[in-house]
């Protein structure tokens, strides 16, 4: 029987996440997934693509109280705004997010850690992002700050098969899933496309190709040509080297670790 074995959120987009027994699903994604992300002052979204350094910042929240942390830097907690006069930001495709920035100390700590100017965003609540038409189940699925979908599934199966083809086995956090899955085969999540955990429905839409964000170590940000080389040879995909699936929740509930997962269709 697979079972739920890791869940993950990130509540900055980019910087590390955080491992959880239990979470909400929202439609929009994990609960408090992905709500924050860094920005240039103009608006436009940052990833570890552009600052590798996002990946030694970690975001702690507890509450409404975002505590930031990163080696050889004091650490900064500012209350998490979400309401309010809006900004709008951009996020690949989708212009004009409307976003809460969270003000000058965030600015302030960002941008030394960072060594470039930087604003933190917190999409605006009540707005709907929504997904590509191509891969949605409804027109009102939407995501936060998420590259694309609200969850990202991965089997540790998968990952399995993937160490057993390199020189040197990665950690699942190089993937940056949202709920990873044992006890079934590698490779299994492809073929789904309805899954059930607790009362919760998934659809699972589209493969997720992958970005160079996987060759980047989360701890030394060393750059290497792996993962990348290798899935290209053996996961080849129209849409890129695909590792995981990107998913969409139907419908709002609790998830936690252990729990079975039925595969519906």
């Amino acid at each position: 029987m697979t079972v739920v074995s890791k869940l993950v959120y990130y509540p900055v987009k980019g910087c590390r996440g955080h491992e959880v027994e239990t979470r909400n699903v929202e439609r929009m994604g994990l609960e408090r997934d992905r709500r924050l992300m860094i920005v240039t002052p103009e608006g436009d979204f940052l990833s570890q693509r552009q600052l590798p350094k996002l990946a030694l910042i970690t975001p702690i929240l507890e509450g409404n109280t975002l505590t930031l942390s990163a080696p050889d830097a004091d650490s900064l907690s500012i209350e998490i705004r979400s309401s309010g006069h809006t900004w709008p930001v951009n996020i690949w495709k989708s212009k004009g997010v409307q976003a809460i920035d969270q003000g000058e100390e965030a600015v302030e700590w960002l941008s030394e850690f960072l060594d470039t100017s930087v604003r933190l965003a917190h999409i605006a609540d009540g707005f709907i992002r929504t997904l590509d038409s191509q891969y949605a189940v409804n027109e009102d699925d939407h995501t936060g700050f998420a590259d694309g979908y609200p969850i990202l599934l991965i089997s540790e199966e998968s990952l399995a098969d993937l160490n057993s083809r390199l020189d040197a086995p990665l950690p699942m956090e190089r993937f940056r899933p949202s709920i990873v899955v044992k006890d079934c085969g590698a490779y299994a999540e492809d073929a789904w496309n309805r899954i059930r955990i607790g009362n919760v429905v998934i659809a699972i839409v589209k493969p997720c190709a992958r970005c160079e964000v996987p060759t980047i170590d989360q701890r030394t940000l060393a750059r290497s040509r792996e993962p990348l080389k290798t899935l290209s040879q053996y996961r080849k995909h129209p849409l890129g080297a695909i590792f995981g699936q990107n998913a969409i929740p139907l419908n709002a509930g609790e998830i936690r670790l252990g729990m079975n997962i039925e595969i519906l269709s």
